[in-house]
């Protein structure tokens, strides 16, 4: 797998050359290049922001050094035929919906996926790492101040699919942490990089419920103790109470993991769109996130009390 980053701080990455994703780079199974988005400026003072359109505080990304960032990283990638803004479908059966209705079987395509971390995106999710981890290259643009120039996305979206992606409802100073904690989830879903890859089944989320507490050796420590089950030697047991221990922590911690909703309407999550009706869904929050879900405007950088 092919990773690209672009952000105005390389530096902040620097924890990908250690643990699991270092091993991972020096072994072959993945390519990660980071781009300095300042490279793509042509003033003395490198500038990346300028005043928002319309008036207001903070500052937003200039679309030029994006542009030229993407015209090197994509020149090469072919036109999409859409050019459609999406964001993650986070719902399994609308997902299964969609490919239904369009004839495919859940492969994802060859090709790059760009990928912005915006509070204004859809929810990153589990599903949303296995998604991506499937594919052979992923570009990650890392915002910072207001946000980057809503036309950027739209120029983006035309050399391949553009998704929007939120790690929760609160707003972070930049893109970067975003990134970092996403890519934690994805590669290690990239085969190879985990030794032991049923280590990977055994987890909260994987099949919608929270992980069943752990516990390890010594049998008894400071007056606590290993639940008898599980040194009881009987898998079955040992199975069904961890199966009940994920549903009652699921209960108590999650409970909005055990409601299955679907989308109002999944037709309007599949069907095509043009890059102006994804701009104005952006602009004005409509469509970028289930109804279950409630979503700041905030864009990166705003305090936390204007929102």
């Amino acid at each position: 797998m092919r990773i690209d980053v672009v952000t105005i701080f390389p530096d902040y990455f620097a924890p990908l050359d250690v643990s699991l994703i270092g091993k991972a780079r020096a072994g072959g199974l993945l390519d990660v290049r980071l781009h300095d988005l300042r490279d793509f400026t042509h003033d003395r003072h490198h500038t990346v922001d300028d005043t928002p359109a319309g008036g207001g505080a903070g500052m937003v990304m200039r679309p030029e050094p994006w542009g030229e960032a993407f015209d090197r990283l994509l020149g090469e990638a072919p036109p999409t035929s859409t050019g459609d803004v999406t964001a993650d479908r986070a719902d399994p059966g609308t997902r299964a919906a969609c490919d239904a209705g369009a004839g495919r079987s859940g492969t994802e395509p060859a090709g790059p996926v760009i990928v912005f971390p915006s509070p204004a995106g859809h929810l990153f999710t589990q599903r949303t790492a296995h998604r991506l981890a499937a594919r052979e290259r992923l570009v990650f643009g890392c915002g910072r101040y207001e946000g980057i120039d809503q036309r950027v996305y739209e120029e983006a979206a035309r050399h391949a699919p553009v998704e929007l992606l939120s790690l929760g409802d609160y707003v972070l100073n930049g893109g970067e942490v975003a990134v970092l904690a996403m890519l934690e989830a994805i590669v290690r879903l990239v085969p190879g990089v985990v030794g032991n890859p049923e280590s990977l089944v055994e987890e909260s989320h994987e099949d919608g419920l929270l992980e069943a507490p752990v516990y390890t050796k010594p049998s008894t420590w400071r007056g606590l103790s290993v639940p008898p089950v599980l040194l009881s030697g009987d898998h079955a047991r040992v199975d069904a109470w961890r199966r009940q221990q994920q549903r009652e922590r699921t209960g108590r911690v999650r409970p909005d993991l055990l409601r299955v909703t679907l989308p109002a309407s999944p037709a309007r999550e599949c069907g095509p769109s043009s890059v102006a009706a994804n701009a104005a869904n952006a602009a004005s929050g409509v469509g970028q996130a289930p109804p279950e879900r409630a979503v700041p405007a905030a864009r990166f950088g705003r305090p936390p009390q204007t929102l």
